[in-house]
């Protein structure tokens, strides 16, 4: 009977074990799968971040700002003065395109104006036709007419005294434009030179030859000069058009002043 107890204690102890260890078995699997699941929704939560950051827009820099970079970097000193000359041309450049401008008249037509003038009322009429337009032109021809009385010669002299002087305002200001044209490229390889200057100052002082010493001095030199070239440039395109206004309105000046003696001498007879 003793043995019959025995046997069924031990029994009892074996099936009890094995009911522990299968309920921790099971625990540790659904502990398992719980870390599995939770690394599965982070690698998800991370995919997903990606995806939104590649899909973001890149902010871009505009036009303007990546400008001032640059000026700022290639120093205020001499980019503020290669700056001084862009704006102090172009302020003379805008002066006299509109002073050239305003002082285009319709030769062919003022010509017309005062040769029947001239047979209709005389030269007081001639005068009068001359005074109410504006331009160099009409300013000649005023001139002639009022010497007109001391003869045709007289006239002739006066036409080409007062041609001169209407071509130096033509002229005014324009000498300034091609000096900051010249000026400024100058101005830039200046800078360039004091760059690279610095740039071996930089090598000197260190001892060594490292790239970052001397891409400052580099950066600096390149940014000067080309700044400089872009004023050059954007100058000369105004000065260009400036001189071909002026040659086309002293070549209508000479055209008119030869017109005008031929009017005084078939006047005179």
């Amino acid at each position: 009977m003793k043995r019959l107890f025995s046997i069924l204690a031990i029994t009892g102890i074996m099936a009890f074990g094995s009911v522990q260890a299968q309920e921790a078995t099971d625990s540790t699997g659904a502990a398992q799968t719980q870390v599995e699941d939770v690394a599965a929704q982070a690698d998800e939560a991370n995919a997903v971040a990606t995806t939104v950051e590649e899909d973001a827009p890149v902010a871009e820099v505009s036009f303007t700002q990546k400008l001032k970079q640059r000026f700022v970097e290639g120093g205020p000193g001499f980019m503020g003065i290669v700056l001084l000359c862009l704006i102090l041309g172009l302020a003379i450049a805008i002066e006299r395109i509109i002073y050239l401008n305003l002082s285009t008249t319709n030769t062919k037509k003022l010509v017309a104006d005062v040769e029947d003038a001239l047979k209709s009322g005389g030269v007081n009429a001639a005068k009068e036709v001359c005074r109410n337009t504006a331009g160099p032109v009409a300013s000649i021809y005023y001139q002639g007419l009022d010497r007109y009385e001391h003869g045709v010669d007289s006239a002739e002299k006066a036409v080409v005294a007062y041609g001169g002087v209407q071509m130096g305002q033509l002229e005014k200001n324009v000498s300034w434009i091609s000096l900051f044209i010249a000026l400024a490229p100058m101005l830039g390889f200046m800078g360039t030179v004091i760059g690279m200057i610095e740039a071996f100052d930089n090598i000197e002082s260190a001892g060594s030859m490292e790239p970052s010493l001397v891409a400052g001095g580099i950066k600096v030199a390149l940014l000067t000069t080309v700044f400089g070239l872009v004023v050059a440039m954007i100058l000369q395109v105004f000065y260009n058009y400036i001189t071909a206004k002026i040659d086309s309105i002293v070549n209508d000046m000479e055209d008119a002043s030869i017109s005008l003696i031929d009017m005084l001498s078939d006047y005179k007879k």
